[in-house]
């Protein structure tokens, strides 16, 4: 790897502000969206009955997946120190995003193109970790095959728990499983941009100092 490919510029602010913006809107997304509906119940309703037809906050909470959509579409185009088939995955789930949202789930039965955009979203964002890691010293750890291989079963083992309950209606805890699924798939990437961005901060700096002795 050259010089160039160890820049601290490879993890640009761009990418930052976005591991940050990420997991923040995700959350004031659905936590306004709630708080603007009386009655509307946080652990027994899903984040998607927030934009279904029939919710007054539908517009408000549609918008915030519209966002999160754009940003995991920026991040498969810029971040590149995660492997391409991750970053093909973030973009495929960025359009799932998009499709849930164009395809709403009724408050009164099922929209079945909402169901398998949900699935592919939470099952892609559960996966792209092992599907982004990167072999050799030179590469941050965290995108590393054992990080990523301990992530992607974290996530997994969050994700496929929600989607179990998900789909039996006699739990009536859906919506606080999911804001958990939806929580730690925004916060992971966020802490993969940020602990790249230092260690390449660093290697930079290590270089640097190496070459003025």
């Amino acid at each position: 790897m050259t010089q160039t490919d160890i820049h601290p510029h490879q993890v640009s602010r761009l990418l930052l502000v976005l591991a940050v913006l990420g997991p923040v809107q995700s959350v004031v997304g659905w936590s306004l969206s709630a708080a603007l509906w009386p009655g509307y119940d946080p652990i027994v309703q899903t984040i998607s009955e927030l934009a279904s037809p029939e919710s007054p906050v539908r517009y408000l909470q549609s918008s915030f997946f519209i966002l999160g959509a754009l940003i995991d579409i920026v991040v498969a185009l810029k971040f590149t120190v995660i492997a391409k088939p991750a970053r093909v995955l973030f973009f495929l789930g960025g359009l799932a995003t998009i499709g849930l949202t164009i395809f709403p789930t009724p408050l009164v039965g099922v929209s079945e193109p909402h169901r398998v955009f949900a699935t592919i979203s939470f099952v892609i964002f559960s996966i792209w970790p092992v599907f982004g890691m990167r072999f050799g010293r030179e590469w941050p750890p965290i995108v590393r095959p054992l990080a990523s291989i301990v992530g992607t079963l974290i996530l997994g083992a969050i994700a496929f728990g929600f989607l179990a309950i998900w789909t039996n209606p006699a739990i009536q805890t859906a919506g606080f499983w999911e804001r958990a699924v939806t929580t730690s798939q925004a916060i992971y990437p966020a802490l993969v941009i940020f602990l790249s961005w230092r260690f390449m901060k660093n290697q930079s700096r290590n270089s640097s100092l190496s070459n003025k002795s």
